[in-house]
């Protein structure tokens, strides 16, 4: 197969993961994640539950880990037909008696004959990673979710902001006898601009410059600077001390953000297995398809001769219930060809809408063919080596981790947000005034004028119940994601063993219904020989090859099904550990789990075989 890379943005998170490649071992890097030594003993339930969800599963398998080879009894000799008979039945019934025969594949929505193509597997599935729909529409949900990032890591930029106002005052006001000043004339401008940027510690620094500019014309009034030019420099610091304090509140959205990206790389890493697998399938049921065709299009054939046979002898010994009976049966094999040759169309819609391929449109009336012969080589296996294979590579393992860390994000913020609220403000303010524009400025470079502040604020609700409800409602969210993980595991291994079973019993069917075919052909050629040597054709011994007919064309379905469905047991299974893609040379790059919640040595790391790499680092784009 094609190399076919799947490129994601690599993301570098500050927080770090020790996990192997198992799911235990992800599973406790994310809890030890959140730990500390002072957390309650339900923390350390759910930690336990989590690494014992693998362990459980893992058991049994760690204890017979030798591989399996795959083994079927051989049945054909249990018939005891000589070779050269069965060279002789392998023309009669088989997937080797077609050859190049015509397959009778109808007229098309135009009514004209329909046009066939072949297609190879490779070409399928390389079409339907580079073409399908969903993985297209899949694909930009990472790229979504990088923005995302992106933006939540802006929240920590440096801002520029100003304004400016003029205003101009004329207003009376009250006199003494000692003054004749009974208006309040005066013109101000003023201009204010400067940075602020928020702390990942939770606070936010500000630098800001102000110029005022007061104009006074207010009869009888004399002020000196006139006008007067004010300029300051403020440096202020805003600081949470309690609530809101501290990195794990200030980065908890661009944490979640990051992990929402690696979801959707999960996500889409789901739905390029999905969408492999599922066109391995539709390959295999289009191969499957047409072989039932060519059997059902012979089977009618047989019966058409026989029918023929009887009509001959309709004026002799052909009675007109064997003649009805026959072509009953014959008409109905018509029927089956039909409807088998529209089965055959929709499978070659169906494939055609998942590789998508501008050669194969589906407006097209182009019939759709297989061109590959499906395996029956033995496969070798562990299961413990399997079910480590799906706890490393399942995407679907990795967004139950990355969901477990949400949770342990917003539980870490909700129990901050518990905290009374005290905020510290600390300011300095360096100021100068004089009547040229420079002069306030030259102040300030000499520091001749400088205030200082600095206050607290502190408030507490009372009974804080609010906070104590939402800190108890994220407490409960983790233990649900804790039991999704959970049930996550035991769906992955379930999945694993029923596609296991899957190919252990298509394999041995492929021998069983292979000899069953073989016997089925073998009773039509001995009935053959017995009715031209011995019997004759008499109307009950022709009736009795349109019995051994059907007979012959059932065994023949069923070998041929035994194959085709061990072919989709390998791509199911092969889906279920997560390695579908390797198998067919996609390389999906993609940044490895790292959990955003804090690390710590609480726990060891948990020992699963094979220790390698699941995903593989990816490039930047």
């Amino acid at each position: 197969m094609a190399n076919k890379s799947m490129h994601a943005p690599n993301r570098q998170s500050p927080g770090s993961a020790r996990g192997l490649l198992g799911l235990g071992a992800a599973g406790l890097a994310l809890l030890a994640g959140c730990a500390s030594p002072l957390e309650s003993k339900r923390d350390q339930d759910l930690r336990r539950s989590v690494r014992e969800s693998a362990t459980r599963e893992l058991a049994e398998a760690q204890e017979n880990s030798e591989p399996v080879k795959l083994f079927r009894e051989n049945r054909i000799e249990q018939l005891r037909i000589k070779p050269e008979v069965l060279q002789q039945l392998d023309t009669i019934g088989g997937p080797k008696s077609y050859g190049n025969t015509t397959l009778p594949t109808g007229r098309n929505l135009y009514g004209r004959p329909v046009r066939t193509a072949r297609v190879t597997m490779e070409r399928a599935i390389q079409s339907a990673v580079q073409r399908n729909l969903n993985v297209e529409f899949a694909r930009l949900g990472p790229a979504i979710n990088q923005q995302q990032v992106i933006a939540a890591e802006a929240a920590f930029d440096w801002v520029f902001f100003t304004n400016a106002q003029y205003q101009s005052t004329d207003q009376p006001r009250t006199s003494t006898v000692f003054s004749s000043v009974t208006t309040d004339q005066r013109e101000v401008a003023d201009a204010t601009a400067g940075f602020r940027k928020p702390l990942i510690a939770g606070g936010q620094i500000s630098l800001q410059s102000q110029f005022t500019n007061t104009a006074n014309k207010t009869s009888n009034l004399n002020t000196i600077p006139n006008p007067a030019r004010e300029a300051n420099f403020v440096i202020q610091l805003d600081q949470p001390l309690l609530r809101n304090f501290g990195s794990d509140v200030a980065l908890a959205q661009v944490r979640l953000s990051r992990n929402a990206e690696l979801d959707q790389i999960s996500e889409l890493k789901g739905t390029l297995l999905t969408n492999v697998n599922n066109t391995e399938e539709a390959y295999w049921s289009l191969v499957q398809a047409e072989s039932d065709l060519r059997i059902l299009q012979r089977l009618l054939e047989r019966g058409e001769e026989v029918l023929k046979l009887l009509r001959d002898r309709a004026e002799f010994d052909a009675k007109p219930a064997n003649l009805s009976n026959a072509a009953a049966t014959v008409e109905s094999r018509r029927a089956d060809v039909i409807r088998a040759q529209r089965v055959l169309r929709d499978r070659s819609e169906r494939l055609k809408v998942l590789i998508n391929d501008p050669e194969f449109p589906v407006g097209s009336e182009l019939l759709l063919l297989g061109s590959d012969l499906p395996t029956e080589q033995p496969m070798e296996f562990s299961l413990v080596d399997c079910v480590n294979a799906a706890l490393a590579s399942r995407p679907e393992v990795q967004r139950a981790i990355l969901s477990i860390d949400n949770t342990s994000i917003r539980q870490t913020v909700a129990d901050n947000a518990r905290l009374p609220r005290l905020d510290l403000r600390a300011l300095t303010r360096f100021s100068g005034l004089g009547r040229g524009i420079a002069d306030p400025y030259e102040q300030i470079e000499e520091a001749r004028f400088v205030d200082y502040q600095i206050g607290v604020s502190f408030e507490q609700p009372i009974g804080n119940r609010a906070a104590e409800a939402s800190y108890r409602q994220r407490r409960l969210e983790r233990m649900q994601a804790t039991i999704a993980y959970s049930n996550t595991v035991q769906g992955i291994v379930n999945d694993l063993k029923t596609a296991l079973y899957d190919v252990v019993t298509n394999y041995t069917l492929i021998e069983q219904t292979k000899a069953a075919r073989i016997a089925a052909a073998e009773d039509l050629r001995t009935l053959l020989i017995e009715q031209e040597v011995l019997t004759g054709l008499t109307p009950e011994q022709l009736n009795l090859r349109l019995q051994r007919q059907e007979l012959l064309a059932r065994s023949e379905q069923q070998e041929t099904e035994a194959m085709l469905n061990y072919n989709t047991a390998l791509a199911r299974l092969y889906t279920s550990m997560g390695t579908g893609l390797e198998r067919n040379r996609i390389r999906f790059g993609a940044p490895p789990v790292k959990l955003e919640s804090r690390t710590s040595e609480l726990f060891p790391d948990y020992p699963l075989e094979p220790r390698r790499k699941a995903i593989e680092d990816i490039r930047r784009e």
